[in-house]
């Protein structure tokens, strides 16, 4: 009798080697744009997350500030101090290094939370509108067609102006960075329910939803788990572009005079500042916090774009 070797058994590759085998991981390697964009946006986020571990100085602690160093050029020597700063200084005499590394931070958290808030806002009135239908959606997109017919900065300008109006005049810079995530959500959340709307119209009608409701699944329960999960792919990509908009909704709500308190200065604080500053020689006091926002924004849009074709199967 002849023995035979038993195959051996088939090993199961990893996670790592199968995300790294995927279409997604593979169309983002061969995609310059979406690597130095990515790349970039992962630079900016963690230079800003460990701002306090960078940036030379902390730029709004009056104690360890210099009025003497105020206009400094960049990589310059202080006539009076001696020092000399990587990006200058502002008219205070802060490290605008420093300030557009702490400024950053400012600006990413409130792009992110109130791009979070909108989206939660949006696919939940979008999943309601879809799934109910009936007067509920008629209300709903009603509601987000009239949003539609006014610009997003002006609606924020609103939210904000009407929300100071009711806060005390005391707690107005301690709720300021607040009412900005919520002027900026509350303006952005109607793409999000649109786009939810149009994909649950939809997958509502498919058999895995017929068979749930013959189950016995509740109304609440097939939207959050069945539903959900099939139209997350749009929302992904919505939300990626977005939050660059967010962000510059911050910097422009923040230059105006209406987002971000003095206090805690973003981007935008930053960039009115040295604006008034640009036609008397202090250029950097400008250019660096705009040129910052500038390569942030760029780069989460066209990490988004990539990433909106990337989850098209039409493209594929």
């Amino acid at each position: 009798m002849t023995d035979f070797p038993l195959p051996s058994a088939t090993k199961r590759p990893s996670r790592f080697k199968t995300a790294w085998d995927s279409d997604f991981a593979y169309a983002f390697r061969k995609s310059p744009v979406a690597i130095i964009s990515a790349t970039m946006v992962f630079l900016l986020m963690a230079a800003a997350v460990f701002a306090p571990l960078i940036a030379p100085f902390n730029p709004f602690d009056p104690a360890s500030l210099n009025l003497m160093n105020g206009f400094t050029p960049p990589s310059e020597a202080n006539a009076f101090t001696g020092d000399s700063f990587l990006m200058g200084t502002d008219d205070q005499g802060r490290d605008v290094f420093s300030t557009i590394l702490y400024g950053m931070r400012i600006s990413l958290f409130v792009g992110f939370a109130a791009v979070l808030f909108a989206l939660v806002l949006g696919v939940t009135l979008g999943l309601i509108a879809g799934y109910v239908g009936g007067w509920t959606e008629t209300l709903i997109m009603r509601i987000a067609d009239v949003q539609l017919t006014f610009p997003s900065i002006l609606v924020a300008m609103l939210i904000t102006g009407v929300a100071k109006g009711f806060t005390p005049v005391e707690y107005r810079d301690q709720l300021a960075i607040v009412v900005l995530i919520v002027a900026i959500g509350l303006s952005d959340w109607v793409q999000f329910a649109r786009v939810v709307r149009g994909a649950t119209l939809v997958e509502r009608n498919k058999e895995y939803v017929q068979a749930a409701r013959l189950i016995g699944r509740s109304g609440p329960a097939i939207m959050v788990r069945h539903i959900l999960p099939n139209v997350l792919s749009p929302v992904l990509v919505i939300a990626t572009i977005s939050l660059a908009l967010a962000i510059i909704a911050e910097a422009t709500l923040s230059f105006l005079g209406v987002g971000a308190p003095p206090t805690q200065p973003s981007l935008g604080t930053l960039i009115r500042i040295g604006q008034d500053y640009l036609f008397s020689g202090e250029w950097w006091i400008l250019f660096f916090p705009a040129v910052t926002l500038l390569a942030l924004a760029l780069s989460v849009n066209l990490l988004g774009d990539w990433l909106r074709d990337a989850l098209n199967p039409r493209l594929r």
